[in-house]
């Protein structure tokens, strides 16, 4: 299993959207390189949901139940989509400026490649900032 962090800005897709959905395809990503991590993405792999934007935290974890398929919104046809699964909400959000302050995570993409969409976590980091959220990994 590989896991990943997806970002969305909560005033077109919020983690509320996704949990009364309960399974919805990620499209609109033209990034070449994020839409190359969609289409590594396998069935299982699990993925931080984070709000961008003015909130800039993590807030829940959704799953991959769909492995990349053509995006319907792109005209060109180059561009690939793969749908989540909710899983649950991240009971307390890890903030973009909790994840700056943590020396373990200086070289996450987050923080590196700020403005990637989809990015790839390695296991220890996704160890660690579910802890930080309650959660467990």
């Amino acid at each position: 299993m590989a896991y990943w962090l997806i970002k969305t800005e909560p005033g077109s897709w919020s983690w509320d959207d996704q949990v009364k959905k309960g399974v919805e395809g990620w499209d609109g990503v033209r990034n070449h390189q994020a839409a190359k991590n969609l289409k590594t993405m396998q069935i299982g792999d699990l993925a931080f949901f984070y709000h961008s934007v003015n909130e800039k935290r993590i807030v829940g974890i959704v799953e991959v139940v769909r492995e990349a398929y053509p995006d319907p919104t792109d005209a060109t046809g180059k561009f690939v989509q793969v749908d989540f699964k909710t899983v649950k909400p991240v009971p307390n959000p890890v903030t973009l400026a909790d994840i700056k302050a943590d020396p373990r995570f200086a070289e996450l993409p987050l923080l590196r490649q700020s403005r990637l969409s989809v990015m790839p976590i390695d296991d220890a980091s996704w160890k660690a900032i579910c802890e930080m959220g309650g959660v467990s990994a």
